[in-house]
């Protein structure tokens, strides 16, 4: 059994899906747009215009899958209550992937030496997705 993250980005998912292949190095596995759909969407689930949106992506990051979509393109993402953590190798890889993952976002904890971990802080990034970065000690 796996558990695998599917985030809404309500309209901007090509923009972060293009975001995570840079900071994170992320790989499509699998794109599917709106227009490519063997069934039309329900009425009133995708405002008109949003056939090149995202209907579903799947994003190999190192050894985890997310799962994406642009969800209803209503463009008011909403990420709260929860975080995704990435581990980094090394304090050299966790200040890059803070830094790469903050650029646009916003730190909530700096990186710093904790009494867990070598390297370990919290950011939002430009999408409002919440990102722990740590070290494995």
């Amino acid at each position: 059994m796996q558990i695998q993250p599917y985030l809404f980005f309500d309209g901007r998912c090509e923009e972060a899906i293009e975001f995570y292949r840079q900071a994170l190095g992320a790989e499509v596995t699998m794109l599917m747009r709106f227009k490519d759909s063997p069934e039309p969407p329900q009425a009133g689930m995708t405002p008109p215009g949003s056939d090149e949106k995202v209907m579903h992506a799947s994003l190999r990051i190192g050894d985890a899958t997310v799962m994406a979509s642009d969800g209803r393109c209503l463009g008011q993402p909403n990420f709260q209550g929860f975080a995704l953590s990435i581990t980094a190798s090394d304090d050299a890889q966790a200040e890059r992937l803070f830094a790469a993952l903050g650029e646009g976002g916003q730190v909530q904890m700096p990186m710093s030496k904790t009494f867990f971990s070598s390297r370990f802080g919290m950011v939002a990034d430009r999408f409002g997705v919440g990102w722990m970065v740590i070290v494995a000690d």
